[in-house]
């Protein structure tokens, strides 16, 4: 029965390959679109989950709040001394590691130099969390020793070639030599953090790198991410609940007053190790991490195409029923249940969609190097082989099959063989109304999915073209290092000769970073210095930072090396002006004590986007340093001219004074650009699965309106006879699609405005969405239906109304 089933099946495919064709076309490009998102999703959700004791692990973060308790930062790091203490107050946790970036690392092997930023400091027992195989060396004990490191094997092809690297000695920072003894397979490309270079946390305990007294003591350096291991299903509220008490117990700081309760200022979290990637927007992550909202989006996306392409094979099953009533008629007449016509029709919905499932299979394999390309990710056929997802797929032609198979048996089942055969059958207005629904639910997608995409352009270039406040053309940087500080005049001097080179400054972060450090601040208040509870950020500076940078000042000036003292003087911004309650001119000559440091304010800067514009424009203070160390990080300098001849200077100059350091660089427009990287994916997106979504729905609409105009060819044969002409026949063809369309745009408008406008509450900076928007969509939409109803409409009214009146 089934095989009878099956090949009644093949032959209407066959026998009617216009309207199969657009079906098995729409389920195709409708399936290959959910796969490529369901690979995307499915590596995405995987992040972290391939180690062993995931679901044991909890990484410890930090928050800093105002003493009434609003959240000023919030760390994916903490202080060094937070792990030991916790393992030492509770028992429960079964083991503790860490993980500190080194920063940018020079590294010298012979006569081979190279900056890499993927050099972090692990304790001993980092492969009991991460389950990643080490291929040289011991596990357990490679990173025991201080001064030991651990290498992946890119990096040890990049530094040894083919030569043996364990025990090869290798100087990290001009002054360290550490040696390798063990090699790791790299990190999945599903984890949170990617090391290249593992160096032993031990090391840190020497005074020359760091000292243990500091790792025991330091509760103002918050840079180290730390994990702690659980025993399985253990209820970590209990932990939770403590935390406050340890934080009180175990926080000190000199000159704090006795009794004083740090839980009230600062908070510890345990967050899930799987949630890391997908559920942490922290101040301060190891790398950029993903975002649960973009796959509940891109879930959407997929189910709405999925959703549009099940219509069309709703639409066009009923409108052909005309076609094959007589079928049904003959099949009942000879004895047919309808439970049997029902089986028959849905057997055809789902060998559609297994044909589709092929082609979406192969369509998949052959576009997963484009969403590679344009997601920056490494999706392969593999992240679809899951159990998960590989029994659900296969389930899928089934399901689909089923429900977009199921109204059209329905409905054709129910036929009357006596009204069928005497060809007395009427096509009830309710039929009319669901297709009339179905078409209207296919626009009102894809108009959502156009002004989603307009929205989106809309913001990025908003954000390309705002005033930041500051020059960001033409700026290179270059990550600083204090062996430069004794010659550093020197080396600006060498520099300035080029006329190319305008300028050049110091600073301890740079436009396009996060604002992470602060600290205590007094201000006057009567006849003392009071302090207050604000979040004052800070970076350090030299007197050319600000000039390099073209930031604007309100008033005041700048810092200079004419004025001794303005190493203990401040510039602060129009934001920390209005937080402290003063004016820009009240300001200066202000006595400020941030740090312990008491000094005057000489300038205030006009206002400049530091950050992203996810970010409000935060007070912020400049200073400059005491004595040489400084605590630089980051050499900016403003070029014209020749950008690869200035950048061949460039590293001519810093050889000269610095042959043991390699040279890298970035421009802070690419800086800048990869802060909304995420944001331009996401445009590039839409605007394709907008596309193809409207192409589904048009495609549906080409066969629907093709089927329609079948049905009317004698009335339009007749009204040519009278006379009528091919405008007023297209118009009066076309009217009722477009009357949808405008349906549709009316229900879209809404749910568009409010999908987009919580888009937009992720950017402190955004757009108002303009109204001219929807009505673009809604014109877009309206100009591609009559387009696509056109064509068929156009044919009909042109065709000869002899041939449709010629027989009955």
């Amino acid at each position: 029965m089934l095989r009878n089933y099956l090949k009644i099946a093949f032959r209407n495919l066959m026998k009617y390959k216009f309207i199969s064709f657009i079906n098995l076309f729409g389920l195709t490009v409708g399936l290959a679109c959910c796969m490529l998102i369901t690979a995307y999703v499915s590596n995405e959700l995987s992040y972290d989950r391939s180690n062993s004791n995931a679901d044991r692990i909890y990484r410890v973060t930090r928050s800093f709040n105002t003493p009434e308790g609003n959240q000023v930062l919030h760390l994916g790091a903490v202080a060094p001394p937070a792990g030991p203490l916790l393992l030492n107050d509770f028992p429960d946790i079964q083991k503790m590691t860490r993980i500190n970036s080194n920063g940018n690392t020079a590294i010298k092997y012979g006569d081979k130099l190279f900056n890499e930023n993927n050099a972090y400091f692990a304790d001993v027992n980092l492969f009991d969390f991460f389950t990643v195989p080490v291929l040289k060396g011991n596990s357990r004990t490679a990173l025991e020793a201080p001064y030991s490191v651990m290498l992946t094997e890119e990096m040890a092809k990049k530094y040894f070639g083919e030569e043996d690297p364990m025990d090869k000695l290798i100087k990290v920072d001009r002054q360290f030599t550490y040696k390798v003894t063990g090699i790791f397979k790299e990190f999945p490309g599903n984890s949170h953090f990617h090391p290249g270079i593992l160096l032993s946390f031990n090391t840190l305990k020497d005074s020359a790198v760091y000292g243990a007294t500091q790792l025991a003591t330091n509760w103002g350096n918050n840079s180290f991410f730390t994990y702690l291991m659980f025993p399985k299903n253990y209820p970590i509220e209990n932990i939770k609940a403590q935390l406050p008490a340890f934080i009180d117990r175990n926080i000190r700081f000199p000159g704090a007053p006795a009794g004083y309760k740090y839980s009230a200022t600062s908070k510890l979290y345990l967050q899930k190790f799987t949630d890391i990637h997908l559920r942490s927007h922290l101040d301060d992550e190891l790398e950029e991490n993903g975002d649960i909202k973009r796959v509940y989006i891109f879930v959407a996306i997929a189910l709405f195409i999925l959703l549009i392409a099940c219509i069309n094979y709703m639409n066009l099953s009923t409108a052909r029923s005309v076609v094959r009533a007589k079928e049904v008629g003959i099949r009942k007449v000879v004895g047919a249940e309808r439970k049997e016509i029902i089986f028959q029709f849905l057997s055809e919905s789902i060998l559609i969609t297994w044909i589709a499932l092929v082609f979406a299979v192969l369509i998949t394999w052959i576009l997963l190097p484009f969403l590679n390309k344009l997601s920056g990710l490494h999706l392969t056929l593999n992240n679809l082989m899951s159990v998960k997802i590989l029994v659900p797929a296969l389930l899928l032609p089934f399901v689909v099959g089923f429900f977009s198979g199921l109204y059209p048996a329905l409905f054709m089942s129910s036929f009357k063989p006596i009204q069928v055969l005497k060809g007395m059958l009427k096509i009830g207005s309710g039929n009319v109304s669901l297709r009339k629904v179905l078409v209207v639910a296919q626009f009102a997608i894809s108009i959502i999915l156009i002004v989603a995409t307009a929205v989106v352009f809309q913001q990025l270039g908003y954000m390309q073209k705002a005033s930041l406040g500051y020059d960001r053309d033409h700026v290179i940087n270059i990550p600083y290092t204090s062996a430069l500080t004794p010659q550093f005049q020197s080396f600006k001097n060498d520099l300035l000769k080029n006329p190319s080179v305008k300028n050049m400054g110091r600073s301890s972060r740079i436009p396009t970073g996060r604002l992470l450090d602060a600290q205590g601040t007094q201000v006057p208040s009567g006849d003392s210095l009071a302090p207050i509870n604000i979040d004052l950020k800070y970076i350090t500076v030299d007197e050319y930072f600000i000039p390099t940078y073209g930031i604007m000042m309100a008033s005041g000036r700048n810092f200079s090396n004419e004025f001794l003292t303005d190493s203990f003087n401040y510039v602060i911004n129009e934001a920390a002006v209005k937080t402290l309650g003063w004016t820009t001119q009240s300001a200066l000559g202000k006595d400020i004590v941030y740090g312990g440091q008491a000094g005057k304010v000489i300038g205030v800067t006009k206002d400049f986007h530091f950050e992203s514009m996810h970010q409000k424009i935060v007070p912020l203070l400049m200073n400059m340093p005491n004595g040489n160390n400084g605590g630089f990080g980051n050499l900016s300098v403003k070029i014209t001219g020749n950008v690869s001849a200035v950048i061949d200077n460039l590293q001519n100059t810093w050889y000269k004074y610095l042959p043991e350091s390699p040279f890298t660089y970035t421009f802070l427009d690419d800086s800048y650009s990869r802060l909304y990287s995420a944001e331009q994916k996401q445009g590039k997106i839409f605007t394709i699965f907008a596309c193809i979504a409207i192409f589904i729905a048009c495609l549906g609409l080409f066969g629907l309106s093709a089927f329609a105009i079948s049905q009317r060819i004698k009335e339009i044969g007749i009204r040519k006879v009278l006379g009528a002409s091919i405008q007023s026949i297209v118009t009066l063809l076309s009217k009722d699609f477009l009357k949808l369309v405008l349906i549709a745009a009316i229900i879209a408008f809404p749910v568009a405005w409010f999908a987009m406008d919580s888009w937009l509450q992720d950017f402190a900076y955004r757009i108002n969405i303009s109204w001219w928007i929807f009505i673009v969509a809604g014109i877009i939409a309206t100009f591609i239906a009559f387009a696509t109803i056109s064509i068929q409409t156009i044919k009909a009214a042109g065709s000869n109304p002899v041939k449709s009146l010629r027989s009955e």
